[in-house]
This record gives structure tokens, sequence and C-alpha cells, in this order.
């Protein structure tokens, strides 16, 4: 448990910084905001358009 406690921390840590960084390095190629906002909005709609067609098992109801 302290290992994998260990890995998520150390991987958590790395991607803040790289998203930092990246987020920096879209902003300062076209100076402005717009890439990121567009590059956002991709990320945040490619689940949810993967994820639309998939349909759950309603439980059974139980007897009382």
């Amino acid at each position: 448990m302290g290992r994998l406690c260990g890995f998520v921390s150390r991987s958590h840590r790395v991607g803040g910084f790289r998203g930092g960084w990246r987020g920096g390095a879209v902003y300062a190629a076209p100076g402005g905001y717009a890439l990121a906002w567009w590059i956002g909005g991709g990320v945040g709609a490619f689940p949810a358009i993967v994820h639309l067609p998939i349909r759950e098992a309603r439980p059974l109801a139980q007897p009382a």
C-alpha cells in the first residue's frame, strides 16, 4: 500500500508539473489562451462522446 501511495503521489506531482509547463508553452506559442481552450474542450468532449453509447443494466427490484 505504501508503494502504491508513493507512486500515486509522485505521478500526481510529475503530472502537475508537466501540465503547468505545457500550459505555459501553449499560451506562449500563439500568444493567448484560445488554443488552450480548444484543447481543453476537445479533451473534455472526447470522453463524453465515447461514453454516450454505454447503457447500464438496471438492477432488479428486490422483494420487500
